[in-house]
Protein backbone atom coordinates (compact mmCIF):
# COMPACT_ATOMS: atom_id res chain seq x y z
CA UNK A 1 0.00 0.00 0.00
CA UNK A 2 1.31 3.51 -0.88
CA UNK A 3 0.53 6.42 1.05
CA UNK A 4 1.27 9.90 -0.46
CA UNK A 5 1.33 12.92 1.48
CA UNK A 6 1.90 16.40 0.62
CA UNK A 7 2.07 20.12 2.70
CA UNK A 8 4.69 20.19 5.79
CA UNK A 9 4.97 17.36 8.54
CA UNK A 10 5.79 19.48 11.38
CA UNK A 11 4.09 19.72 15.33
CA UNK A 12 1.04 21.27 13.64
CA UNK A 13 0.32 18.20 11.21
CA UNK A 14 1.74 15.65 13.21
CA UNK A 15 -1.85 14.16 15.29
CA UNK A 16 -3.37 13.88 12.02
CA UNK A 17 -0.55 12.19 10.08
CA UNK A 18 -0.34 9.94 13.35
CA UNK A 19 -4.10 9.02 13.57
CA UNK A 20 -4.51 8.72 9.83
CA UNK A 21 -1.19 6.27 10.12
CA UNK A 22 -2.53 4.31 12.93
CA UNK A 23 -6.31 3.99 11.89
CA UNK A 24 -4.92 2.33 8.47
CA UNK A 25 -2.03 0.29 9.80
CA UNK A 26 -4.88 -1.28 12.22
CA UNK A 27 -7.43 -2.00 9.53
CA UNK A 28 -5.03 -4.18 7.94
CA UNK A 29 -1.74 -6.31 7.10
CA UNK A 30 -0.39 -5.05 3.92
CA UNK A 31 3.23 -3.39 4.13
CA UNK A 32 3.35 -0.05 3.94
CA UNK A 33 5.28 2.66 1.45
CA UNK A 34 5.09 6.07 3.12
CA UNK A 35 5.69 8.76 0.17
CA UNK A 36 6.80 12.13 1.23
CA UNK A 37 7.76 13.70 -2.13
CA UNK A 38 5.67 16.07 -1.99
CA UNK A 39 6.73 17.47 1.48
CA UNK A 40 7.37 20.80 1.36
CA UNK A 41 8.93 20.62 5.36
CA UNK A 42 9.83 17.95 8.00
CA UNK A 43 11.07 18.88 11.50
CA UNK A 44 11.69 16.19 14.65
CA UNK A 45 8.16 15.89 15.59
CA UNK A 46 7.26 14.66 12.09
CA UNK A 47 10.45 12.98 12.29
CA UNK A 48 9.52 11.03 15.30
CA UNK A 49 6.01 10.68 13.78
CA UNK A 50 7.49 8.26 11.43
CA UNK A 51 9.75 6.70 13.67
CA UNK A 52 6.62 5.34 15.54
CA UNK A 53 4.54 4.26 12.17
CA UNK A 54 7.90 2.56 11.22
CA UNK A 55 7.70 0.51 15.18
CA UNK A 56 4.31 0.07 14.69
CA UNK A 57 5.07 -2.05 10.83
CA UNK A 58 8.26 -3.67 12.68
CA UNK A 59 5.67 -5.09 15.52
CA UNK A 60 3.22 -6.25 12.96
CA UNK A 61 6.01 -7.75 11.19
CA UNK A 62 5.09 -6.17 8.11
CA UNK A 63 7.32 -4.32 5.22
CA UNK A 64 7.81 -0.53 6.09
CA UNK A 65 9.74 2.08 3.31
CA UNK A 66 9.78 5.48 3.12
CA UNK A 67 10.44 8.02 -0.02
CA UNK A 68 10.96 11.56 -0.14
CA UNK A 69 12.25 14.29 -1.98
CA UNK A 70 15.87 16.03 -1.57
CA UNK A 71 14.84 17.88 1.17
CA UNK A 72 13.13 15.12 2.89
CA UNK A 73 16.05 13.05 2.31
CA UNK A 74 18.78 15.43 3.55
CA UNK A 75 16.85 15.61 6.92
CA UNK A 76 16.24 11.61 7.80
CA UNK A 77 20.21 11.44 6.97
CA UNK A 78 20.75 14.46 9.01
CA UNK A 79 19.77 12.79 11.76
CA UNK A 80 20.93 9.13 10.79
CA UNK A 81 17.17 6.86 10.48
CA UNK A 82 17.68 6.43 6.28
CA UNK A 83 18.58 2.68 7.57
CA UNK A 84 15.52 2.43 9.98
CA UNK A 85 12.81 4.15 7.90
CA UNK A 86 14.17 2.01 5.22
CA UNK A 87 14.34 5.01 2.78
CA UNK A 88 13.99 4.45 -0.68
CA UNK A 89 15.66 6.54 -3.37
CA UNK A 90 12.07 6.67 -5.50
CA UNK A 91 9.00 5.16 -5.67
CA UNK A 92 9.34 2.37 -8.03
CA UNK A 93 12.30 1.18 -5.87
CA UNK A 94 10.28 0.51 -2.62
CA UNK A 95 7.62 -0.78 -4.47
CA UNK A 96 9.82 -3.74 -5.80
CA UNK A 97 11.53 -4.03 -2.75
CA UNK A 98 8.46 -4.83 -0.84
CA UNK A 99 7.89 -7.29 -3.24
CA UNK A 100 11.38 -8.94 -3.21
Amino acid sequence: MVLNFTGQLDAYSEKQFTTFINEVLDSNQLSVVIDLSNIDFIDSTGLGAMVQAAKKCNESKREFRVVGNPRVVQTIKLVRLEEFLHLAPDLNTAISKLTA
